[in-house]
């Protein structure tokens, strides 16, 4: 019989030998102060990792004072369901108000309409549905494809796969933007829509808006702007004197965007906003049973209940900051991203690439550095970079935490360092990666798909039981 002890005290049980492991209900409830102490002790930890600006991405504030003010604002509503809007009519005033505030940011216009979502993933996952829905109605597709880049956020492939669309991937060019031209010459009778970045995730890079949506206003198709990443931070970039190209609402073409208030929106997670021009395509992905025996039911979006905490919160963060503070911190966060660029030029073995704002990825530009040698190094000093593949690269996607006195001097010293031990790496294969693989190798997908079964599996199970 396994040890579930020893098992649940590996890597994939965190805590096990600290606390209780809960496999099933206790008899009697935990005390409150015990559940509360617990709690602490664990958030104090973990938050722990970020404050010395050494994290990309994953914590867009990290402003403790923002943070307490956000949770009193949730908790008046926490235990809401915004389904009940007679009950809640002030989760209709704040929902509408953050869906007009990004619609202005975003040169909406009259005819922009949107919804809030839980995150990213609903947001562009809705607005596959859309287009497939909009393609059967007034385009007569039956089987529609949608084409994208190859660095669109995989959420786009995963609405793709549940609501039977299919994926086309164009290449990108060596500025590692969409190749427009690939993309012309593969639109066909299937096509319902095209797809743009601004703010790729894996290289922060914004792809031809204006050249994609030119495409889908000559062809007649839906043109959606992922804006989840770099929404709510690139708008500020004009205004602070940089030459960020034009990629929303404005651009003539555009027939959607998401964009996503729990990231340089500084909301707590987990909250989005999708927008549609012109507004009736909104229609295309609301919900109804009008014969159901509970009585007509409708829904704007794939979600149900909804907490009203998290509406309260995103309205709050949004309010309090205002047009200046988002201005204000998104110029600390281009002067960062700029003075990364800087320290990672400075080494001849290393390249950034593309033309980055506020998350740079930069990859080896000789044969005698693998970069994820230089990762393994930044990881030993305590640096958590984002791993990426095809190319073999690193970003660092600055964060608010990430702009403090001192982060970017740390990490310019730690990269030479980082460099000189990738140049003699004593043939140790690196330990870091992509995911998967070392020195660039990709293992065939069958192994891949096969190791992340394993690890979804094991990281939703509390162990064996015995």
């Amino acid at each position: 019989m396994p040890d579930p002890t020893a098992a649940r005290r590996s890597g994939l049980h965190p805590y096990a030998g600290r606390f209780t492991v809960h496999d099933r209900l206790p008899d009697a409830g935990v005390a409150r102060e015990e559940v509360l102490a617990e709690i602490a002790t664990m958030a104090e930890e973990e938050d722990r990792r970020y404050h010395d600006g050494q994290v990309s991405g994953s914590i867009y504030s990290g402003d403790e004072e923002h943070y307490a003010f956000l949770t009193q604002a949730y908790a008046r509503f926490a235990h809401a369901n915004v389904l009940q809007r007679d009950m809640y009519p002030s989760a209709t005033k704040m929902e509408g108000e953050i869906i007009a505030m990004t619609a202005d940011m975003l040169h909406g216009d009259g005819d922009t309409g949107g919804v809030v979502t839980s995150g990213g993933t609903e947001s562009l996952m809705n607005a596959m549905l859309v287009y497939r829905e909009w393609g059967r109605e007034t385009k007569g597709v039956a089987d529609p494809q949608v084409i994208m880049p190859v660095t669109a956020h995989p959420a786009l492939d995963k609405g793709c796969h549940y609501f039977g669309i299919d994926a086309i991937k164009a290449p990108v060019t060596d500025d590692f933007t969409v190749d427009v031209d690939w993309v012309s010459d593969h639109i066909g009778p299937r096509t319902v829509a095209l797809v743009g970045t601004a703010g790729t995730y894996p290289h922060g890079l914004v792809d031809d808006i204006g050249a994609l949506a030119g495409l889908a206003s000559e062809h007649g198709l839906g043109m959606h702007v992922d804006g989840c990443l770099g929404g709510f931070i690139l708008p500020w970039g004009r205004d602070l004197g940089y030459d960020v190209p034009e990629f929303d609402l404005a651009v003539d073409g555009v027939s959607s965007m998401s964009a996503d208030t729990h990231k340089y929106g500084y909301a707590l997670k987990g909250s989005s906003v999708l927008l549609y021009r012109p507004k009736a395509l909104r229609h295309h992905q609301y919900f109804m049973a009008l014969d159901w025996p509970g009585g007509a039911y409708s829904a704007p979006g794939m979600s149900g209940s909804r907490s009203g905490g998290i509406i309260a919160a995103t309205w709050a963060s949004m309010v309090s900051l205002g047009r200046d503070g988002y201005r204000r911190i998104a110029a600390d966060i281009f002067a960062t991203a700029a003075a990364l660029v800087e320290a990672i030029s400075a080494q001849p073995e290393l390249r950034v690439l593309g033309r980055p704002f506020f998350n740079v990825a930069f990859t080896s530009a000789s044969d005698e550095v693998d970069i994820y040698h230089v990762n393994d190094h930044l990881a030993s000093k305590g640096w958590r970079m984002n791993g990426l593949q095809l190319p073999p690269a690193l970003h660092f996607c600055v964060t608010r935490p990430n702009t403090q006195p001192g982060v970017v001097e740390r990490f310019a010293a730690d990269l030479s360092d980082a460099v000189a031990y990738a140049r003699q790496p004593h043939d140790r294969p690196p330990r870091s990666g992509a995911m998967y693989g070392s020195a660039g190798a990709r293992p065939p997908a069958d192994q891949v798909r096969a190791g992340l079964v394993k690890y979804l599996d094991a990281t939703h199970e509390v162990g064996p039981l015995g």
